[in-house]
């Protein structure tokens, strides 16, 4: 299932090798026991994550009507500028 900022973990290599430590990622409202076992294991949470859940957003792309917002942009994570500008002009049309 991919995860609220669009990345699909069940085809990342982390995941697949058993390497990631958290297990891959879930879509914004299923988060909260997601972003407390980053808060454990890591240290610190994932923004994107954070906001998807407090929105209620499952998928930043598909529905949140801000996407591509300036959490994105500032965090380059997991896209650069320049790909968030490309979804922006195919998301706004």
């Amino acid at each position: 299932m991919p995860s609220a900022c669009g990345i699909a973990c069940e085809v990342c290599g982390g995941r697949a090798k058993g390497t990631c430590p958290i297990g891959g990622c879930v879509p914004g409202t299923q988060a909260a026991d997601k972003l407390e076992a980053q808060r454990k294991i890591l240290g610190f949470t994932c923004p994107i994550l954070e906001c998807a859940l407090k929105h209620g957003v499952d998928h930043c792309s598909r529905d949140c009507p801000d996407f591509p917002c300036e959490k994105y942009y500032q965090m380059e994570i997991p896209y650069s500028k320049k790909f968030l500008d490309i979804l922006k002009k195919v998301l706004k049309h």
